[in-house]
């Protein structure tokens, strides 16, 4: 079925979840390419890749309850469709009774981008990790959160310790919408966490990049430094790589290529390099209406690194080298390297270790997640929890009140690294709170919006005027 009439036909589905759910996953799967669930076994360790996997929950107080998994791939993720939180709390029966003696047209448990809903959508994520507990021997990396026939949530805990789920890619981007499933990029995404979940993981990718960049940083360094001192070197290169940075993030101003042409048109007129580049960096120090080397505006980057513009000459060789890391994809590398590459500058010993010296992130969240992760998580949900329940027994300022006041707390938590070498374990700890803060963020403004326009065009896939 092409993507176009599979986005058709779904979206006329009605919220009715209940009657839809595994009819839209079969076709799901078909349009992926990937394979169908398959039928359920009596041998439960047998069903890998299964609708409704029975599993018993711990209920804390040292008894347990059945429940039964939406739809379960062992090693890929936990899948829960919203209504399979509803319907846990009343007899599915009952339910589709009570639509059909009203003949009205079916909406779903919540009007769609309203409070209501994306606290239905919430409690499914909750069920799905309590889901994921009970799994014997096993922490899906992924859950994913369906609204039949609109939308699906995706979560990611590639530790596979089950105590960190967030959303994937990041906060502003973890929802997939119906519509979005025309597009290539969405589908393979999706197909991986189906077939290929841990390619997924952007500290892999991440690391590769960043050693394969490092390897060519080392080199480039070592060239330099036979002709200047370490500490003017690693400035320069400081500057360089975060002009490559910037214009792959498109930050002030830049668009992706920007600097990776203007080294290219250095190419083969290396005497250009120093005049080029610096006038750049000067642009960058002040901020300029109209830059003439990128023919653009140009916002001012007011953090002191560029007030030395100093551009080293380069040879056609380091150039080269220059133009294959600018050609990296540096939203794939971790910033973590600038710390890196800042305390190869100040340790003679160890400037020519850059690649080696690079500490990967998965070791670093190692110590970070357990030791400052987990337990704000933990924290935060219980703060959630307190909120929702505000929330939905009409103490609306209450639940907000909640939440401003967990955000205020991780605003003002200070980290101490007294090790501090480039400062990786502060970076990464400051990463992964700025993730938990987006989703304290987003819960603040749904608590605080109503069905209203703004939660409208959130529903659907359009950003608010003011989130």
């Amino acid at each position: 079925m092409p993507p176009a009439e599979f986005i058709e036909r779904w979206s006329k589905s009605g919220g009715a979840e209940i009657a839809n759910s595994q009819s839209f996953l079969i076709e799901l799967c078909k349009l992926l390419d990937v394979p169908q669930p398959e039928p359920t076994r009596p041998d439960e360790e047998s069903n890998t890749y299964v609708f409704e996997k029975a599993v018993k929950l711990n209920n804390g107080d040292g008894t347990t309850s059945d429940g039964r998994i939406d739809l379960y791939r062992q090693g890929s993720f936990v899948l829960e469709s919203k209504q399979g939180t509803e319907k846990r709390e009343a007899e599915q029966d009952a339910l589709l009774a009570e639509k059909s003696k009203h003949k009205k047209q079916r909406k779903g448990h919540a009007e769609r981008g309203s409070s209501h809903w994306v606290l239905v959508m919430n409690r499914a994520r909750k069920q799905a990790e309590r889901y994921t507990q009970a799994i014997p021997g096993e922490w899906p990396p992924f859950l994913v959160i369906v609204d039949v026939g609109h939308c699906m949530h995706l979560y990611a805990d590639f530790s596979l310790s089950g105590k960190s789920y967030v959303p994937f890619p990041d906060p502003l981007s973890y929802q997939i919408w119906l519509k979005d499933l025309d597009r290539e990029d969405t589908r393979e995404r999706l197909r991986n966490i189906w077939v290929e979940p841990l390619a997924l993981d952007p500290s892999k990718i991440a690391a590769r990049a960043t050693r394969e960049l490092a390897a060519k940083l080392a080199e480039l360094a070592k060239r330099l430094e036979k002709s200047h001192e370490p500490k003017v070197v690693a400035d320069f290169l400081m500057r360089c790589l975060f002009t490559m940075f910037v214009e792959d993030m498109e930050i002030g101003g830049f668009q992706i290529g920007d600097f990776t042409r203007l080294l290219q048109d250095c190419s083969g007129q290396v005497e250009n390099f120093v005049p080029m580049v610096e006038d750049l960096w000067r642009d960058m120090n002040t901020g300029v209406k109209f830059s003439g080397l990128l023919r653009k505006h140009i916002r001012q980057f007011n953090g002191g690194l560029f007030e030395d513009c100093t551009a080293l000459p380069v040879t056609q060789d380091q150039l080269d080298l220059l133009i294959e890391s600018s050609e990296a994809k540096w939203n794939d590398v971790e910033p973590a390297i600038f710390g890196t590459l800042l305390e190869r500058a100040l340790s003679v010993t160890e400037r020519h270790k850059l690649g080696a010296h690079y500490t990967p992130r998965a070791y670093v969240e190692r110590l970070v997640m357990p030791t400052i992760i987990e337990p704000l998580r933990e924290e935060w949900a219980t703060a959630y929890a307190a909120a929702a329940a505000y929330f939905e027994a009409g103490k609306k300022q209450d639940a907000i009140d909640t939440v401003t006041n967990f955000h205020q707390k991780l605003c003002d938590i200070l980290i101490l690294d007294p090790a501090c070498g480039s400062g990786n374990f502060l970076y990464v700890s400051l990463e992964l709170m700025k993730r938990l803060e987006g989703e304290v963020l987003n819960a603040r403004w749904v608590l605080s919006s109503s069905i209203s326009e703004a939660t409208r065009l959130r529903a659907s896939g359009m950003p608010p005027a003011e989130p």
